[in-house]
């Protein structure tokens, strides 16, 4: 497969058309940004995405360059939504940011990744902030079609928000980007970014958008505040447990999105049983995702647990002490009965864990072997415990 081919493979749209074909044919290495904002300490399958595009031109020799944006993290990317972003402290924009860069070099090569934080050159001086400004009209900014659905929709728009593509644009100014990706719902910021480059006279970028994953709901976009994601540090058995309630209509698009793939010709649970086997064994190893098939055969079929059950967090479960699980309190909160009752299930053996009787003599467990696994009282109550 020619470079031009691999690089363009699953990808949305590469504009200007004809841009990216005239880039490589130069023949020197291309400075490739994607700037992310750290609002979430976790990357899911839906980031993956774009970063699985990003290490195929890390492959192929161009320079990739990872931007950080705690800076434009604390204004708030107004893309694909209808209501204002909630701000950071830059606290919490710290410590995602340290998770996120550790999460994701389980995607890049960490030795060949420039990664930049924009607070090096967006922390300037207000009359360096009020050129750049200077260089885009009001009119311009809110074509954005978010922007134009909340204005007909009477809902507000911050300030912030209208100085966020700005920002974004003067990121590919700072580091001189030869190239930008991002998902489609980033279309308008990457475009944006070239008459910002053009304002200061740098060369304009050709921008790449990756379509966005559905989540596990087949419906929404992937996204930890909807629940409907697979993060790449989940445990192996929440990463199968996950995977296997994909809807059969989106298999395709997560085959070719996150394998890079055609969807094989075999029956749909044949195939989604091979994606979250390799998906586990791309973020664990093969051990892993083999035992956590295992477990989920356990569960799920020579147990007759039903797939489609209640979850519950451990961060927001009753019980849960630092790393430790207090579980009459967990089942107590989990099943809406006493702490009493919740003791003497587990003493009569009615209380299970992945099909299980849980042991009377050991009330107290770390919160960490909990995940992913299916609580059960009774025949017919159950909860699926999540990692926080």
């Amino acid at each position: 497969m020619a470079d031009i081919d691999l690089l363009k493979r699953g990808a949305e749209e590469a504009l200007p058309e004809g841009a990216l074909e005239k880039q490589l044919a130069k023949g020197d290495p291309l400075r490739v940004k994607l700037g992310i904002d750290p609002t979430a300490p976790d990357i899911h399958l839906g980031h993956v995405v774009v970063l699985t595009k990003l290490a195929q031109f890390q492959q192929q020799g161009h320079q990739v360059v990872l931007i950080i944006g705690d800076y434009t993290a604390r204004v708030g990317d107004p893309s694909g939504r209808d209501s204002q972003r909630p701000i950071l402290t830059p606290e919490e924009i710290d410590a995602n940011a340290k998770t996120f860069q550790d999460q994701a070099f389980k995607v890049l090569d960490r030795d060949a990744t420039e990664v930049r934080f924009n607070s090096e050159w967006l922390n300037m001086p207000l009359d360096q902030l009020f050129q750049l400004m200077a260089k885009v009209t009001v009119a311009r900014l809110l074509e954005r079609e978010d922007f134009t659905k909340r204005m007909k929709a009477d809902q507000p728009i911050s300030s912030l928000e209208l100085l966020y593509p700005i920002l974004q644009g003067y990121d590919s100014v700072a580091i001189r980007s030869d190239v930008e990706l991002g998902g489609t719902d980033q279309k308008f910021n990457l475009l944006f970014a070239r008459d910002i480059q053009r304002a200061y006279d740098v060369p304009e970028q050709s921008v790449m958008t990756m379509p966005i994953l559905p989540g596990i709901d087949g419906v929404r976009r992937m996204s930890k505040s909807l629940g409907n994601y697979v993060g790449v540090t989940d445990p192996p058995e929440e990463m199968f447990g996950k995977l296997m309630r994909i809807p059969d209509d989106v298999m395709a698009t997560y085959y070719e999105l996150l394998l890079g793939e055609e969807l094989p010709d075999e029956e749909p649970m044949v195939a989604k049983r091979a994606l979250a086997r390799r998906i586990i064994e791309r973020f664990h190893d093969s051990a892993a995702a083999e035992a956590a098939e295992a477990r989920f055969d356990k569960v799920h079929v020579d147990h007759g647990i039903p797939e489609d059950i209640p979850e519950l967090s451990l961060a927001d479960a009753d019980g849960v002490n630092g790393g430790d699980v207090h579980l009459p309190a967990l089942i107590a909160g989990a099943f809406d009965i006493s702490s009493s009752e919740a003791r003497r299930l587990i003493a009569q053996g009615g209380v299970k864990l992945d099909g299980e009787s849980l042991p009377g003599d050991n009330l107290d467990l770390p919160a960490g072997d909990l995940g992913g696994r299916v609580l059960q009282v009774g025949k017919r109550r159950f909860v699926r415990l999540l990692t926080p």
